[in-house]
């Protein structure tokens, strides 16, 4: 395996061209084991990852302080190659529950402060808020982003699940990096006008949800019993008959891969490593096992047939049942 590069947009860094997304080390998918957790950061940037990205609201500071000493027990060298994409913004209650966003500039540099305490470090290399606030202009959190890139708190600005008119509004007050949203073979709502809008303004993407929670990894059976704080248990996609149409879609990609002697996981990510230079998929690996699976989309060349067969297996909105529950739905500008 050998790590390939790409460029987040045209004034952004350089990075890996498979990003790590370590939500899943914190929050949302069950109890995740810390010493685990920080062997596969380690792991991730030995292979050559250079994306770290994470949340402030995961685990309610839980992740950033997991990285944080992911990359201070780190090699000097490794340390430095890293960089740290963080979302801001979500506000949530002691019990864990979602109470809101918050993108006014004063809470913009509040968040801020407490995410470099956390991850130990003095800027953070792509700073966004998760979901747009809708008692916000886009205008003004960015704007406040701008004054912490002026202050060298922070690198680029990044955007989160917005839609075209949005990330056009954005690109107005300040360069944009990149935007990060969902998007894998069952989720490209993104292809009609959100990515067109993207590189027209040449803003890279950072698609999270590559193997849609582990739905399309070729690893979930439909008898699966998830713990109680995974929020797979509230995810229509794997509810019911929802969950055993989109099973048979998995079934359909396995032939494929099989045939050409890659995982289903594998060749999942290697579609949306097909997408454009301009696509950087994270991997929400939670293990090294997992981390090394991952890995191996690099090695993976899907040519025109293996394109049309994919198509075929998992035609565009062929999945059943929407990404996020309805009132998580609600709050996605990029679905507006």
């Amino acid at each position: 395996m050998t790590m390939r590069t790409r460029t987040l947009g045209t004034t952004g860094p350089q990075v890996s061209a498979l990003g790590l997304g370590c939500m899943g080390m914190s929050a949302l998918y069950g109890d995740a084991d810390r010493a685990e957790s920080v062997a596969t950061i380690h792991a991730a940037l030995e292979a050559g990852v250079t994306l770290l990205d994470t949340g402030d609201f995961y685990g309610m500071g839980h992740n950033e302080l997991l990285i944080g000493e992911a990359l201070r027990t780190a090699p000097a060298a490794r340390r430095e190659q890293a960089l740290v994409s963080v979302k801001f913004g979500a506000l949530r209650g002691p019990d864990g529950g979602w109470t809101g966003y918050d993108g006014r500039p004063a809470a913009v540099k509040n968040f801020a402060a407490y995410s470099l305490q956390r991850l130990g470090v003095d800027h953070i290399d792509v700073y966004r808020i998760a979901r747009l606030d809708p008692d916000v202009p886009i205008e003004e959190t960015v704007g406040a982003i701008a004054e912490l890139i002026e202050q060298g708190y922070v690198r680029h600005v990044g955007l989160s699940e917005v839609g075209a008119e949005t990330i056009r509004r954005a690109a107005a007050v300040a360069p944009i990096a990149d935007l990060q949203i969902e998007y894998s073979l069952i989720s490209r709502g993104i292809e009609e006008s959100i990515l067109p809008t993207t590189r027209e303004l040449g803003i890279s993407v950072t698609a999270y949800g590559v193997l849609s929670r582990g739905l399309i990894s070729g690893h979930f059976s439909r008898d699966r019993q998830l713990a109680a704080n995974d929020f797979r248990v509230y995810s229509p996609r794997f509810q019911g008959d929802n969950l055993q149409h989109n099973l048979n879609l998995v079934d359909a990609l396995r032939k494929i891969a099989e045939q050409k002697g890659v995982t289903v996981a594998q060749i999942a990510i290697a579609w949306v490593l097909s997408r454009g230079e301009d696509i950087v998929p994270l991997i929400g690996a939670r293990t090294r096992e997992r981390l090394d699976e991952s890995l191996g989309a690099l090695d993976v060349t899907l040519d025109a047939a293996d394109l049309t067969a994919i198509e075929q297996a998992v035609p565009a909105d062929a999945a059943a049942g929407d990404r996020y529950p309805t009132a998580a739905m609600a709050h996605l500008d990029s679905e507006r």
